[in-house]
């Protein structure tokens, strides 16, 4: 009986609503920071630091966040790197 109602309960817990964004937006900036001095990162790499966020979701952050001016992408295909501006 109480395992139901736990299971219950952790159904009605629910991630805010931008959350995903702001976890994306966490991760490049622990990317950016963190390492020597270089402002540039992968989508892979971004991915690793954003479990539970699907890649299409990265892929629709960091599009926002290029037309704010944020970032720019470096290149094309698997390859390509992004990098943080200012």
């Amino acid at each position: 009986m109480a395992y139901r109602e736990f299971a219950d309960r952790v159904g009605e817990v629910k991630a805010p609503r931008g959350a995903q964004r702001d976890l994306v937006i966490a991760g490049i900036d622990r990317l950016t920071c963190g390492q020597s001095g270089t402002s540039k990162f992968t989508l892979s790499e971004l991915e690793q630091v954003c479990p539970g966020v699907s890649r299409d979701r990265v892929r629709t952050v960091l599009r926002e966040q290029q037309k704010l001016g944020q970032v720019e992408c470096q290149g094309r295909g698997p390859a390509a790197n992004w990098r943080k501006k200012g």
